[in-house]
């Protein structure tokens, strides 16, 4: 392994480890010697990486808004497909990568008070509601998306996918629904539907 390949994986590590910590303990709990020890490495090695606490909490929060702006790249023909294929790329990635959970957590607690404010205003750089809330429009339009508030759909939506993240985390043993169960939410049925 090559110099830069033990940095990089050195880095990962540090990631993973205080994110883990910043989730269960919280920002203002979570001191650097904890994340040091918790990788049994010194507080001196951590610094290497990280300048401070807040660095590291900014460089997570960094990772959980290109990863929001990823799911707004998602492709698709039609809005109701949208929703399912995020719902879907949610819970795959988590369930391949069980820190995905975590970071759900951490981005919630990241828009709370108790985090620096540049971070926290990092944080609410996304917004998820407001983007979705457009495609509900679009779907509303095209009959695929049952009437009612855009912003209060989505809004529904992405609560639904937020606390289905975050008990996971807290309950791993139970499994995930399915994405069409939380995309009912949305969807506009007809009477056909219902005698099925």
């Amino acid at each position: 392994m090559t110099r830069k390949e033990q940095k990089e994986m050195r880095q990962k590590q540090i990631i993973f480890k205080s994110l883990e910590l910043f989730v269960s303990k919280g920002f203002s709990e979570t001191k650097v010697s904890d994340i040091a020890e918790a990788l049994g490495i010194s507080v001196g090695l951590l610094f290497h990486y990280y300048e401070s606490k807040e660095a590291l909490y900014k460089d997570l929060v960094e990772m959980g808004v290109q990863s929001t702006k990823r799911l707004e790249a998602i492709k698709f023909n039609d809005p109701m497909e949208y929703f399912l294929k995020t719902t879907e790329e949610l819970f795959n990635a988590a369930e391949g990568q069980p820190w995905v959970f975590q970071m759900f957590v951490l981005m919630s607690q990241a828009r709370r008070c108790g985090i620096p404010e540049k971070i926290r205003q990092l944080a609410l750089s996304v917004d998820q509601v407001e983007f979705s809330a457009e495609i509900i429009r679009h779907g509303q339009e095209n009959g695929t998306i049952k009437d009612g508030d855009p912003m209060a759909l989505s809004f529904a939506f992405w609560c639904s996918i937020q606390g289905v993240m975050e008990q996971h985390f807290i309950t791993p043993d139970i499994p995930l629904p399915k994405a069409e169960w939380i995309t009912d939410i949305l969807k506009k049925h007809n009477r056909r539907d219902d005698l099925k």
